[in-house]
């Protein structure tokens, strides 16, 4: 009798194919490092371009010149002149001719109907006019609001009429509105104003202007440059986020939010934590930020692209998804460590992978659909609620205009709780628990409408600083017992 022979057991299902998981790769740095660098240049250059092109359209008078507004100017002396304009010596070779390059012009009006002149000469020759007449001359020049600074010259003689001197290389000369063109050439030159007939208490209304024909050019050159090098940076950006994913830098497919939340965020509070530590973190923290800055101007440009490939294909691009992910857990790293958190003294890791023994951690579940239809509203009007909240959490800063201008800036409700941290850590060297779990909900918070408004979900942010896990669902009823086969049991038959 043969003993039956044991059956081999069946391999097991294979696992997920593991991809190498090396250094980041130096050319997809190199590439997202210049992508940065160029886009944000190229930005800068492109406002420049535009703003010329604006001040062409919109900020020329009839004549084609630029004008500063109309002011008063006035002195007891003889005369006002201007600081001298320094152009370069006279007979120096230059490439170009001054006097193609801009044309200037001077407006005056005597008040009260004074006849006045306005004249241009060398500095040389007006200080052999004005050697023995009292004069102003202008130092210091504000516009807003309008105020004039003058060094007063003294002297005892009255001048010569200006109008009967040969020093002028342009002048106007009357009642009413005076205007005087000039084409600048190389020398050293000064404005002045009098009153026609050269007597003292002089009194004006004047305005400055200048005709520049190739601004425009300029302009629109700047801008069609900057918008091209914004795009080959984003190029630049896209193919290296796209290479650092492929070499498994950043590791696709990481865990999955749990209970059902698409962006999940969590801090855990180690202590005990350094007394004075939070005073120099900025310090310790300058390497993170320089990173930060070149990360986040990827993460906008790869945002940018999503946006496009979302209207069209209904589809977050995956390696775009998941650099967008890394920048935001880098930056809840660094600012968990720093003054959004104070949570830990551990020194934050220089990667977009995951660090799960770091006690903060940061995740947002992969959609694989998004509303087509939902990307072109979400992150401005629909967000607008959000916003708001936001300037609470996080504060902000906006200019001010009127007529003391300015710039005004608000500290947000983290940054002062996390002031009463470091207060609370100073003195006690504790971190109060309630305090800590508050800090984290309002980051949670804003982390949710940031992931939001990038586009990355679709689900609107819970009001709430919780991570809001949804109930676990009850537990399936029992199926019922099975009946007796037909035709009872042995006992009925």
């Amino acid at each position: 009798m043969s003993m039956p022979q044991p059956t081999a057991a069946p391999p097991p299902p294979p696992g997920p194919p593991q991809r190498r998981s090396g250094g980041a790769p130096v050319g997809a740095i190199v590439l997202i490092v210049a992508g940065a660098l160029l886009a944000l240049t190229s930005l800068a250059v492109t406002a420049g371009g535009g703003l010329l092109t604006w001040a062409h359209a919109t900020q020329r008078d009839a004549s084609g010149f630029y004008m500063t507004p109309t002011e008063r100017f006035e002195t007891t002396t003889y005369a006002i002149t201007s600081d001298a304009l320094d152009l370069g010596r006279a007979g120096d070779d230059t490439p170009f001719d001054l006097g193609d390059l801009a044309t200037l012009r001077l407006r005056v009006e005597g008040t009260g109907g004074q006849p006045a002149f306005v004249g241009i000469a060398s500095q040389n020759d007006v200080d052999e006019y004005l050697a023995s007449v009292s004069y102003a001359q202008i130092k210091n020049l504000r516009t807003n609001p309008f105020s004039v600074d003058y060094r007063y010259q003294d002297g005892t003689e009255r001048p010569t009429p200006p109008e009967r001197s040969d020093i002028w290389v342009a002048s106007a000369s009357g009642p009413g509105q005076q205007s005087l063109e000039w084409a600048p050439t190389s020398g050293q030159w000064v404005a002045v104003v009098m009153n026609a007939d050269g007597s003292s208490g002089v009194s004006v209304d004047a305005s400055a202007g200048a005709k520049v024909p190739w601004l425009a050019g300029l302009g629109i050159g700047l801008l069609v440059g900057g918008l091209l090098g914004v795009a080959l940076g984003g190029i630049l950006l896209v193919v290296g986020v796209v290479l650092l994913a492929r070499h498994q830098h950043i590791d696709l497919g990481g865990p999955v939010p749990v209970d059902g939340q698409p962006v999940r965020l969590e801090g855990r509070l180690e202590e005990p934590l350094n007394r004075w530590l939070w005073l120099v973190k900025w310090l310790l923290l300058i390497p993170h930020f320089v990173v930060l800055v070149a990360l986040w101007i990827a993460f906008s440009v790869v945002t940018f692209v999503a946006f496009f490939a979302i209207l069209f294909t209904g589809r977050y691009p995956r390696s775009l998804f998941e650099f967008n992910v890394g920048v935001l857990r880098w930056t809840w790293r660094v600012t968990y460590y720093g003054y959004s958190a104070l949570g830990t003294d551990r020194y934050p890791p220089f990667t977009l992978g995951h660090a799960p023994d770091y006690p903060a951690t940061l995740e947002v579940a992969y959609p694989e659909r998004l509303s087509r239809g939902l990307v072109l509203v979400k992150w401005w009007l629909l967000a607008i609620p959000q916003y708001m909240v936001l300037a609470v959490i996080w504060g902000g800063a906006w200019a001010a205009s009127g007529s003391a201008g300015g710039f005004a800036a608000s500290v947000g409700l983290v940054g002062l709780l996390v002031l009463f941290a470091a207060v609370a850590l100073l003195f006690t060297g504790r971190y109060p628990r309630g305090l800590f779990d508050f800090v984290v909900g309002l980051n949670r918070w804003g982390f949710r409408v940031v992931a939001y408004v990038s586009l990355m979900r679709d689900e609107y942010p819970p009001f709430r600083l919780d991570q809001g896990a949804t109930e676990p669902a009850a537990p399936a009823a029992p199926p019922p017992p099975a009946s007796a086969p037909a035709g009872g049991t042995g006992a009925d038959a």
